[in-house]
């Protein structure tokens, strides 16, 4: 097994909105026949605009021309406060590793390649959602869960 780790540009999103769509399916325990049709269009304008501005950072993960991982970082701002003078911050997305790839390292990799371009930009507050699958990973790297967010669920 020969992995290649590759960020991603913009003649891979078709790639990327693919990929995206798979993560979807595979974490929201979704069937083919459920219609994400407009996920698909929202993620291919958003990729189009975050790879042209800077504000994501995808890397994909092949083995023999197959994508296998992946994950994304997207860079926003928000008001600066007393623990974050510079308001910049990271959010890590659409981390994803094949089944018959897991366990070999590839997700620790992705993360580190994600994690390394936040700090590369001077961004020290980076977070995530975990599934219950990606939570021991996410923990074993330093993540460690929020204590004082909450948020207002749709509906």
């Amino acid at each position: 097994m020969e992995l290649i780790y590759r960020q991603a540009d913009l003649s891979d999103i078709p790639l990327l909105v693919r990929t995206r769509i798979q993560v979807l399916r595979a974490v929201n325990h979704l069937e083919e026949t459920v219609d994400l049709s407009a996920v698909a269009q929202q993620s291919q304008d958003y990729y189009s605009r975050a790879l042209r501005d800077g504000s994501c950072i995808v890397y994909l993960v092949f083995d023999n021309g197959q994508v296998v991982g992946t994950g994304g970082i997207s860079f926003f701002r928000v008001m600066p406060t007393y623990h974050d003078p510079t308001g910049e911050k990271a959010y890590i997305m659409n981390m994803y590793t094949a089944p018959t790839h897991r366990r070999r390292g590839i997700a620790i990799h992705t993360l580190d390649l994600l994690v390394s371009a936040a700090k590369a930009r001077g961004v020290t507050h980076i977070s995530l959602e975990a599934t219950d699958m990606g939570r021991p990973l996410y923990q074993a790297y330093g993540f460690v869960p929020m204590a004082h967010e909450m948020e207002l669920p749709h509906g």
